[in-house]
């Protein structure tokens, strides 16, 4: 009765309209029984385990409620990291932030040379973000850039790596520090700002990506066990009134 009345929260949750206790209370209580649950089934057990369908619900219960544990963490910290990586903006906004800040780097480039603007641009398009589930929750940046020739990098252009855009930062250093003064070394400096500030508002939205991978991938584990271990826990109570 414990983890049927436990695996109600859900039900509870999306009832917007009932009155029947606050969702916050229902959580707390769901946190409370869910722990005392592992009392009382490992007393209910008396300490008998097997390989048979009784010690698989035993265990199963396990699972689900060790990953209620981080689930509790994870909603008590999570959340408010979120906050602060989106700074009171949604994640479409800090998109588009670094869609403006790509067409504020090309201008800055155009002003410079053909080549360092083809860096900008292949940067631009080549970034990465998101992906499949492992890179979401990893926070891996797969970002490339094709390296003009003109910069020294080799007999060709080059697809390079360019994680956290650290490649296309160094080569506009780079070439900031063999110029000659003049204007150029301003405009080479606001590109650079600019690649920075980009830089640093990509690695918050990964961080936001990972985190919500995380909180996804840890429903994709919880319900499916509970689901399980209700399947368990039934075959466990009919198994015990037919057989014993």
């Amino acid at each position: 009765m414990l983890i049927l009345w436990l695996m109600l929260l859900g039900i509870r949750k999306r009832s917007y309209a009932s009155n029947v206790g606050t969702v916050h209370g229902w959580t707390s209580a769901h946190v409370y029984l869910g722990t005392a649950v592992l009392v009382v089934a490992t007393l209910h057990a008396a300490w008998q385990v097997g390989w048979n369908v009784h010690t698989l619900a035993y265990v199963l219960m396990v699972l689900v409620i060790f990953s209620g544990f981080f689930g509790i963490y994870a909603y008590m910290r999570y959340p408010t990291l979120m906050t602060e990586l989106r700074s009171g903006m949604t994640r479409e906004q800090m998109f588009r932030q670094v869609e403006d800040l790509d067409r504020q780097s090309l201008r800055t480039a155009d002003k410079i040379d053909a080549e360092t603007k083809a860096l900008v641009q292949s940067a631009a398009e080549r970034t990465a973000v998101g992906g499949g589930w492992w890179r979401q929750l990893a926070g891996r940046d797969g970002s490339k850039v094709v390296v003009p020739l003109s910069f020294g990098e080799g007999q060709a252009e080059s697809l390079q790596d360019n994680t956290e855009q650290k490649r296309a930062i160094a080569l506009v250093a780079k070439r900031m520090a063999e110029t000659r003064g003049g204007s150029e070394v301003v405009e080479l400096q606001n590109l650079l700002n600019t690649l920075a500030t980009k830089q640093a508002l990509l690695r918050r939205i990964r961080g936001d990506i990972r985190i919500h991978a995380v909180l996804q991938i840890w429903l994709y584990v919880h319900v499916p066990l509970s689901f399980g271990l209700l399947a368990a826990l039934i075959t466990h109570v009919v198994s015990v009134f037919v057989y014993w």
